[in-house]
């Protein structure tokens, strides 16, 4: 019993790891590719589904969380040194408020999906980058103003005045989503 206990510990460590090598995509997609957990699959469902290359979707993941399934804003500190509230509900590979996520859920009758799973993250990233293309006329293949869209929410972007940390990410994951598709070409994608 304490050896089976011990083995699905060691699964789940390894499902709730960063990826090594987070610049590139085949290798993250090598490292998912099991049973419990296959990155590869649940990232060319959600491009089928709603129609945003996986360079895009992987690059949004990579500016957001770093791959971080547990990621969280840093939290304020109180009188300089008291840690505080956090400046934001984001949680997760997506980074998605508490609000957007539940209205995704809502929308999407995904009532059991979770920010800290990648598949659930993943498909809620593509279903919002379909929101912008929808309702901003972005293009799906354009990571730079997708990135925007999703920093600032959709009338945020309409109104037009970004912010440097948006355009700074947005800059950072429009370069990973041109080495992503790069990557993928070469190792065959799927």
């Amino acid at each position: 019993m304490r050896c089976v206990l011990i083995v699905v510990l060691l699964l789940l460590a390894g499902c709730a790891s960063v990826p090594r090598h987070t610049q590139n995509a085949c290798a993250i997609f090598e490292q998912r590719d099991g049973f419990f957990d296959n990155w590869r699959r649940a990232a060319y469902g959600a491009q089928r589904e709603y129609g945003v290359p996986v360079p895009v979707l992987m690059a949004t993941i990579y500016a957001e969380s770093g791959f971080r399934h547990n990621a969280r804003p840093p939290r304020t500190k109180l009188f300089g040194f008291i840690p505080w509230k956090r400046q934001s509900s984001a949680l997760g590979f997506s980074q998605a408020l508490d609000g957007t996520w539940t209205r995704y859920k809502r929308e999407t009758g995904r009532w059991s999906a979770s920010r800290t799973d990648f598949g659930d993250a993943i498909r809620f990233i593509a279903w919002y980058h379909s929101q912008s293309n929808r309702q901003n006329g972005i293009a799906l293949n354009d990571t730079y103003r997708l990135y925007i869209a999703y920093y600032h929410g959709h009338s945020g972007y309409a109104r037009g005045n970004w912010s440097a940390t948006a355009k700074a990410g947005a800059k950072r994951a429009s370069g990973m989503a041109m080495a992503y598709a790069r990557q993928l070409r070469s190792c065959g994608g799927w």
